[in-house]
This record gives structure tokens, sequence and C-alpha cells, in this order.
């Protein structure tokens, strides 16, 4: 399928979509007969379905499969809000996985990607997209994307190019996966993305430890800064997000959630989410804010897209969760100054 090259869209997701297969069960006791649950994910999907609830307008750029599962997948992705005129279709099967659910975002997952539509990404697709990718206000990719095959690798680093040449803004997550690269070519690939990124998203110790040889939040967004990223944001955990603007380096309150289900996608919210109120407007801290609110209301929801809050709960989220830390404060003062 094909759209107008013309069009223009605040947030384009360049990325891989896939076929997610989620049980209640831990893989290493599945058993024959349990129970399991179709849905459709994917890093790109899950950070695209977050920008388009933040208010944004905005594409899917993927190649999809022509298997039985291409159009439900792609009638999904429509649900969510996000236009995939633009997606092009390749004679492959789509990418699948295989999940628990678990709280915590230690997950064990068992994915069968050989051969995958989604690793035909390629540069010549960029060149299909140019006027698009010349035209939005913002692109997402990812190290998922980069490490899908040599021609997807290709692919972020053209498509970075030219949106960071056009005046966009590219966000990057390097997502690390062992089980698609090693450290040294993520390593490569965070150090040609990173100079051309507003903002790097990066979890630690995950991504921190394989990429840039720390543990350390803080040492991490330095070091990822030091690549040439604009502004970083470190996720470590479910309640501790740093955000490094250059000016300096500090921890943001993050709202906890008091019934989380599952923690995928989690972070892909928080990016498609910042990156959407970002194009939108608003400021740097409110960004961020409004994708952790978003985040920690992602988990209540299982898989990927189980749970794409709308924007106004989002909102209603990081305000009073403001409001409260304002309180906090504010009680602390009289015994700070006793």
């Amino acid at each position: 399928m094909a759209g107008r090259a013309d069009a223009r869209y605040d947030v384009l997701v360049l990325g891989e979509v896939l076929v997610e297969i989620h049980t209640g069960t831990a893989l290493r006791e599945a058993t024959d007969g349990t129970p399991a649950r179709i849905s459709y994910s994917g890093d790109a999907l899950n950070a695209a379905a977050a920008a388009a609830a933040a208010g944004a307008r905005t594409a899917l750029l993927a190649v999809v499969g022509d298997d039985e599962l291409g159009v439900p997948l792609l009638h999904r992705v429509a649900e969510l809000g996000v236009d995939v005129t633009h997606v092009r279709r390749a004679p492959r099967p789509n990418g699948a996985y295989l999940l628990s659910a678990d709280t915590e975002g230690d997950r064990e997952f068992v994915y069968w990607r050989t051969r995958s539509a989604g690793a035909t990404l390629a540069p010549r697709h960029i060149d299909a997209w140019r006027g698009l990718l010349t035209r939005c206000g913002a692109l997402v990719t990812s190290g998922i994307t980069g490490a899908l095959s040599p021609s997807s690798r290709d692919a972020v680093v053209a498509a970075a190019r030219l949106v960071h040449g056009a005046g966009g803004h590219v966000t990057y997550d390097p997502n690390f996966r062992s089980r698609l690269t090693g450290p040294a070519g993520a390593r490569e690939l965070l150090a040609e993305i990173a100079p051309l990124t507003g903002l790097l998203k990066t979890s630690c110790p995950a991504d921190a430890r394989a990429l840039v040889d720390t543990a350390d939040p803080r040492a991490a967004a330095a070091r990822c800064r030091a690549l040439g990223a604009r502004t970083v944001v470190v996720t470590a955990g479910a309640d501790r997000l740093l955000l490094d603007d250059g000016t300096g380096a500090a921890y943001l309150p993050v709202p906890a959630n008091p019934e989380p289900v599952d923690a995928t996608g989690a972070g892909d919210c928080l990016t498609g989410t910042t990156t959407a109120r970002l194009v939108l407007g608003d400021s740097l801290a409110d960004a961020v804010a409004y994708g952790a609110a978003a985040a920690s209301l992602s988990v209540s929801g299982r898989g990927g897209t189980g749970r794409v809050p709308a924007f106004g709960e989002t909102a209603a989220l990081a305000a009073a969760h403001r409001r409260s830390g304002r309180t906090a404060r504010a009680r602390q003062e009289p015994e700070e100054t006793a």
C-alpha cells in the first residue's frame, strides 16, 4: 500500500511490527495446552501508538509480511490511530515473539524473525519515503530496527540523516538485544546515530552496561552525550528516570502504578509520548513528565499495546503527580528550617 509522499506528519516511526503471543505462564513452565493470546506489538508499533495517543499525527514506516496475519496486524495498527498508508508489503512472514507477563520488566522472550518481512527494510524504502522524512516533525527509530539486518541498519542511518538534515527531530532508543546483535555492532550504530539525535532514550543497566560500559545512570547519560546526543533520558527501573539536557542531570519523579500487570512496551510508550509532545510544542521537562506518566499507565495492560492511555488521562496523572510532589516538598520545608 502507498500514500501521498508529500503528506506531513508530526511523528514518523521507522521499525518493525511483530505478532505478539502472550501467556500468563512463565515460559519455562509452559506445557502442552498452556493458553495464549495473540496481539500485535514491537517497539516501533508501541512507540507509534503512544505518539498518536499523545495527539501527534503519526505514521508507521515499516515492511509487513503478506502472510495470513498481515491484514489483522495492519487493522490493529490503524485502530491505534497510526497511519498505515505508507507501509510496504513483502512476500515474507511477519516476525513474532512469545512472552509471559511480568511487572518488573525482566522478561523472557522467544522470537521468530528469520527471513521476516521486517528484516527486508532497506535504503530503497527510505528513498521512497524521502518526501515524508524531510517534512516530518520527528523520527523515532531504534537499535532493534538497526539490528534486524545489514539493510535495516543502513535504512536507520539513512532515515536519521535525512530527518536531521531537514531540521527535524530524531529520537533514538538503542534497545540493545543480545540475541539480535553483539555489543560491538550496537556501539557502532549508537556512535553513528547519537550526533543526529535530539533525544536519546536508553536504559540502565541493560543498555548502558553493554553500550557505554557503566551501570550508573549519570555516567551513562554523560557518555551518550559525549557521543553527540543533545538530550538523554535514562530509565533505571520502574521508578527512576534521569534527564540530562546538557545543563545538568537530574532524576525526575515517576508516577507509581498501584496495579501493574505487564511492563512490556513501557519504555517505548515513554519514547513515543515524549517525542510527540516535544513536536507539539511542550517544554522538554513537560514532555518527559507526560512520557513518564503514560509509561506508568501503560503497565496496567497486557502486552506492548494492551494499554495505550489517552492523553487526557496521561496529562491528569502528570499534573496530579506534580501537585503531590509540591505538597511533599512543602511538608518537608518546616522540618528543614527548624
